[in-house]
């Protein structure tokens, strides 16, 4: 926190640190967003407009869909446990504290390598812009940056992350813009086919779907912060589907407009780069500078958020003495953030001075989706099946629901590449290694999670 405990009289009790719930609705969504970075549509969207044949909007609209299911669960899981530790939480208190373990230990290869993959994009295009400085430097000076205002607190992190995405947000504005005067002044091409046409493969648009699915990571961030918002019973659910929706359509408006910029992808320079190539078209290489600066500025917030979120559930593992409490479950007195953990991922984001994009990217997929399918199932073993809610009214929100939502998580789980499997896996098995030890072979309890508001 900015703020400093005020010192106590002589003799007086001290208070213990505690974080202090200081996010309202628009924060909570502003921090979602900044999470989810809205111009990473451009990240993705030559290689999916590549694989849909021209139809990125259209699988956009199948993974918003997807990730409705999925955001409501959240919602009503955070709900009914509003304190930080997001799916952990939730699947240690419907399935017991073994398999919200494990849950917890899947989310974190997920949240862990969030803010290194941003790290190191911001090292790729500050290097592209000033090759006279080495990229390491770049993300080093981006890691010790972030590091420092998340230990200063989460309301310095929530002032940072509104300008950063009002920076997102002016882009947009002018994007647009000069691409409605491009469209004007050319042959305008069929308003409709971005979405479907005579040549739409349904094959085609699942498979861009599972991939765009990276593009919404990010929105469950939101629970994290449970402990932190005014009234988390109400704000974070509201937080939760409002961040999807808003970045679900800013996804779908962006790639609508690229598309109608460029409508043949057989003309990009290259796939990967294809934003490069809409950019250009619209406003000249002055445009493509801007472009550049707002998707770095993008990155910084995605960093922000993502290392704030992994601190927090790190802090509540550690609180809760499923990592080691001396070092995870203490909160730094004078800021009243959890500053060693924050610390602890500024260090393993270092890994982005050596590991690639294409490898990072390959696996970061995983421990959402195994959380995501999680949360889920949560809401049916909470509310149906220990609760007894299931008949009437009740039977859509907590049968109907998750089990699509589980459904679709895991046909997007078994899309994802090979070696992001394998990775995974091998993350999951050391998990539950780790859970053996911790349990002595399961001779003593896994420690539990208190749930003071």
């Amino acid at each position: 926190m900015t703020e400093s405990t005020a010192a106590a009289p002589p003799g007086a009790a001290t208070e213990a640190p505690h974080l202090r719930r200081v996010l309202k609705v628009p924060s909570l969504v502003l921090f979602g967003l900044a999470y989810m970075v809205p111009l990473t549509v451009f990240t993705t969207f030559g290689p999916v407009d590549k694989i849909t044949d021209g139809h990125v909007p259209g699988a956009y609209v199948l993974t918003l869909a997807a990730m409705m299911f999925t955001a409501i669960s959240y919602g009503r899981m955070s709900r009914r446990y509003p304190v930080a530790g997001s799916a952990y939480t939730y699947t240690q208190q419907s399935f017991g504290g073994s398999v919200g373990f494990l849950a917890g230990w899947a989310l974190l290869l997920d949240y862990i390598l969030l803010p290194m993959i941003n790290y190191l994009v911001i090292g790729l295009y500050l290097n592209e812009s000033f090759p006279a400085v080495p990229q390491a430097v770049w993300v080093i000076a981006a890691i010790v940056l972030v590091t420092v205002l998340n230990v200063l607190g989460i309301k310095s992190v929530a002032r940072i992350n509104f300008v950063l995405v009002a920076a997102q947000a002016i882009f947009i504005v002018v994007f647009v813009a000069l691409a409605i005067r491009f469209l004007v002044g050319g042959t305008l091409p069929s308003m409709s086919a971005p979405f479907v046409d005579s040549g739409t493969s349904f094959g085609s648009l699942a498979t861009g779907a599972s991939v765009l699915c990276l593009s919404f990571l990010g929105f469950d961030a939101v629970s994290t912060l449970s402990e932190e918002a005014r009234n988390p019973r109400k704000d974070i659910p509201r937080a939760i589907l409002a961040t999807t929706i808003a970045g679900g359509v800013v996804f779908i408006l962006l790639s609508y407009v690229a598309t109608l910029v460029v409508p043949d992808w057989h003309s990009f320079t290259d796939v990967d780069t294809a934003s490069l190539d809409v950019m250009k078209a619209i406003g000249g290489a002055a445009f493509t500078s801007f472009f550049t600066a707002a998707y770095i500025g993008g990155a910084s917030a995605s960093a922000l958020a993502s290392q704030a979120s992994v601190s927090r559930i790190l802090y509540t593992m550690g609180r809760d003495r499923v990592l080691p409490e001396s070092f995870f479950g203490r909160l730094n007195p004078r800021f009243g953030s959890p500053a060693n953990a924050a610390v602890l991922v500024g260090v393993i984001s270092l890994a982005a001075l050596f590991i690639s994009l294409d490898v990072a990217a390959s696996i970061i997929s995983f421990g959402a989706l195994v959380a995501f399918s999680c949360v889920n199932l949560s809401v049916i073993k909470s509310h149906a099946i220990d609760g007894r809610d299931w008949r009437g009214r009740a039977l859509i929100p907590h049968i109907v629901l998750p089990v699509i939502g589980f459904a679709l998580t895991v046909w997007l789980w078994t899309s994802l590449p090979k070696d992001s499997l394998i990775v995974g896996l091998c993350w999951a098995f050391v998990g539950a290694c780790y859970l053996l030890w911790l349990t002595r072979l399961f001779r003593r309890p896994t420690p539990t999670m208190e749930l003071a508001e």
